[in-house]
């Protein structure tokens, strides 16, 4: 498993275990950019040895080239001065380091390769790590948003099976039944002082009626007659 491979199931790990802890949405999301954060510089420090083990390999395979180099310019030296002997163990010198020369290349190939697959890996955590940092806002608040959504539905559901309207029908029925007999006692309690006072009322009109009878009849002549 490659270094980043390793720091990504890592984070992964962390995220689950948060998860299923039911933490506070935005305590974990700070906790997983912290981790996040945390792993980058891990990566980076990895990156940057493979990268250093890179230009090693290149400096290996430089000297081992100019000693090539080098040892084919005392061959020909050694040709000029007529010493074949010292010319042939030039050449000999040559060769080995251009074999070595070669093995440095080849080791450099493999080892450039995988640098620039771990960078590749390191900008994209990157990249996931400043979405991460620019979302959180935006996560945070659709999950407000789904709690208080989540809150109203279980209270309308709860309201639901009340049956509200049948409780105000009996309080207004209740309320009708008071005005009822308060209006019964009020007319019962106004009976008896209403009669007395209606018969001598009908009484003074009696008597207001007899004399008007009587003045009449004298003027009529008729004062003699009851």
């Amino acid at each position: 498993m490659g270094i980043l491979d390793r720091i990504s199931t890592i984070l992964r790990a962390n995220i689950n275990a948060s998860l299923d802890k039911a933490e506070d949405p935005e305590k974990m999301l700070n906790q997983i950019i912290r981790d996040m954060a945390s792993a980058i510089e891990e990566a980076k420090g990895q990156v940057a040895g493979v990268i250093a083990q890179e230009k090693q390999l290149e400096a290996e395979k430089t000297n081992a080239e100019r000693s090539a180099a080098e040892w084919s310019e005392r061959a020909e030296r050694a040709i000029k001065a007529g010493r074949d002997d010292l010319a042939r163990e030039a050449l000999r010198r040559k060769k080995d380091f251009e074999g070595i020369s070669t093995t440095y290349q080849t080791q450099w190939d493999t080892q450039h390769q995988m640098t620039s697959q771990l960078r590749g890996q390191l900008d994209q955590l990157i990249r996931k790590y400043e979405d991460s940092v620019r979302n959180k806002d935006v996560m945070l608040a659709r999950y407000r948003t789904a709690k208080a959504q989540q809150s109203v539905s279980k209270q309308i559901a709860s309201m639901s099976g009340l049956d509200h309207s049948s409780q105000i029908g009996q309080m207004d029925q209740r309320i009708r039944q008071m005005e009822a007999r308060a209006a019964a006692d009020a007319e019962l309690a106004g009976a008896g002082a209403n009669s007395l006072e209606d018969q001598f009322a009908q009484l003074e009109a009696g008597d207001d009626m007899d004399d008007e009878l009587k003045a009449l009849k004298s003027k009529m002549g008729m004062g003699g007659k009851a």
